[in-house]
């Protein structure tokens, strides 16, 4: 079960952003994957961010997430497939911290300065969601 909340203003805001995922959300991606290899270089052999259409197939997860905000259940089967590729991956909890670091630093740079209650709510939702892929991701190593 996920440890963080996400309150129903974060989710208000976060569902409230979905016309400008739509509008930049590959920009946005993009230039989390630049930043999350330049940060931590480590990270690239994990994660398949320069594949082609990979900052494409990501935003769309995005943009899901976002539409989805309230009731996740259309989007569980595919965050078990990609949690199944992040376990094949080597993909860890530790990695979750950096990318959603990475993702609100994209977020900033593509759309500039934003409200600081955006970036809170976008904070709070990508918490909750990497809860659920760690939590999906453990159970997939047990059952292994």
């Amino acid at each position: 079960m996920p440890t963080i909340e996400v309150s129903a203003v974060d989710r208000e805001i976060v569902a409230a952003t979905k016309p400008v995922l739509e509008e930049h959300g590959v920009a946005i991606t993009s230039r989390m994957y630049e930043r999350l290899f330049a940060e931590h270089p480590e990270t690239e052999a994990l994660f398949n961010g320069t594949a082609p259409g990979q900052a494409e197939r990501l935003a769309d997860a995005v943009i899901a997430y976002a539409t989805h905000i309230d009731n996740l259940a259309p989007i569980i089967p595919v965050v078990k497939a990609i949690a199944a590729k992040h376990v094949a991956a080597g993909v860890t909890e530790e990695h979750y911290p950096i990318v959603g670091e990475a993702l609100l630093g994209a977020m900033v740079d593509v759309l500039g300065d934003l409200d600081p209650a955006i970036l809170d709510a976008w904070g709070a939702a990508y918490g909750f969601l990497a809860d659920i892929f760690i939590g999906v991701e453990s159970d997939m190593r047990k059952a292994a």
